[in-house]
């Protein structure tokens, strides 16, 4: 029954790998219609309650969700079938682009393409989480305060302390609002399983970068950076942006290599955070692919299994929403920071560059065209752009 399980998991999760255009919320409705309607593994309010867990938690809360999914279904390693069949045909299609663009294969006109759509694509990304993560006046200002500080500070630590900052902000000011009730999970495993994963994400979190300057090794080093990214970056997708651009441009790679990364990563299906696959080709070639994904991933596996046993706890407690709150809108400061740099400032070389990125904007926003067409678009107006100018 457990082999069957595990086939079942794999299949239904490589198909929405293969699939899942759209980003975050397109994925969540995706799972919804797989998990919850065809296959009907968990019902709505199971479904909704996963859903709500892995918003709270730092990580892609779609990548977390399909995990949460798979472990319900078949343990621990139902879960890391989920995540592999829902990840790994973007990790593939991302690293075989960076390829690409090492070999000199890639004409330097769809790179500025590329580069042009992540405009698009994180001012969209923007005004969906603005309206959603700062709906009143408080949490507006403290987005436009989190971004004013991130211009002003750019620096990763800077982040972190704004994110703790605003998580008590937060609990100040929504303190005593009521938290809904929570949806007892049926889990293979227990609180013991899950104190110890809190401990190795916590010394890992710790131990990694305290070890760093005395282990002198580039592909230490690619662990660390990712593993700490992919810890504390709350938001989703498009907040991994700023982050990793602190920690990799322009000691790894540069500002134009990056964003055509994250550029390309709109293209294809699946998790934003698979731009780690990218990423780590060009800082370490295979072995350096499999550690970035591993290590962007590895605190998403230790937080769901670390958390799930405590969820009905946690759920029910109202400082801990309010302070998620303030963590929220400081989210979105992050976001708008980081559409200014690097996005826009490596983007946009002049007036023909935002024209098509506000043709792209258009087409995502007003005209509703799925994400992967409209980098396809602005890459060809890149290219032609490019040729037009040369």
């Amino acid at each position: 029954m457990a082999k069957k399980n595990y086939m079942e998991i794999l299949k239904a999760s490589t198909k929405l790998g293969l699939t899942s255009f759209g980003g975050p919320t397109a994925h969540l409705g995706y799972f919804r219609e797989e998990y919850v309607v065809k296959r009907k593994w968990l019902d709505d309010k199971a479904y909704a309650d996963l859903v709500a867990l892995c918003q709270f938690l730092p990580g892609p809360a779609s990548s977390q969700v399909g995990i949460s999914v798979g472990m319900l279904r078949g343990g621990i390693f139902g879960g890391f079938l989920s995540w592999f069949g829902f990840t790994m045909p973007s990790v593939i299609l991302l690293v075989l682009f960076a390829l690409l663009v090492t070999n000199g294969s890639f004409d330097s006109g769809w790179i500025q393409g590329l580069k042009i759509v992540a405009v698009a694509v994180v001012a969209h990304a923007l005004m969906g989480m603005g309206k959603s993560l700062a709906p009143d006046k408080p949490r507006i200002a403290i987005a436009v305060g989190a971004a004013a500080a991130i211009l002003l500070m750019p620096t990763a630590w800077a982040q972190i302390g704004i994110i703790v900052l605003t998580g008590i902000i937060g609990y100040f000011l929504y303190r005593k609002a009521e938290a809904p009730e929570a949806v007892k999970l049926a889990l293979t495993f227990g609180k013991k399983t899950g104190l110890a994963a809190w401990a190795i994400f916590v010394g890992l979190l710790i131990g990694l970068p305290l070890l760093r300057p005395v282990i002198e090794s580039s592909y230490y080093a690619i662990f660390d950076i990712f593993y700490r990214v992919g810890s504390i970056v709350f938001g989703g997708g498009h907040v991994v942006l700023p982050m990793l651009e602190r920690e990799v441009v322009p000691n790894w790679m540069s500002a134009d290599l990056f964003i055509s990364g994250y550029g390309a990563a709109q293209a294809v299906p699946g998790p934003l955070f698979t731009l780690a696959g990218y990423l780590g080709q060009l800082m370490g070639s295979g072995l350096g692919v499999l550690l970035a994904v591993v290590a962007m991933f590895l605190p998403s596996f230790l937080l769901v299994i670390g958390t799930l046993p405590f969820w009905s706890i946690i759920r029910t407690k109202s400082g801990v929403q309010a302070a998620l709150k303030g963590v929220n809108a400081a989210v979105v400061g992050i976001l708008l920071a980081a559409l200014y740099d690097p996005v826009f400032t490596s983007g946009i070389r002049g007036p023909l560059d935002f024209a098509i990125a506000i043709i792209a904007f258009a087409m995502l926003v007003y005209f509703k065209l799925a994400p992967w067409i409209v980098v396809l678009i602005t890459a060809i107006l890149g290219a032609g752009a490019y040729a037009f100018l040369s």
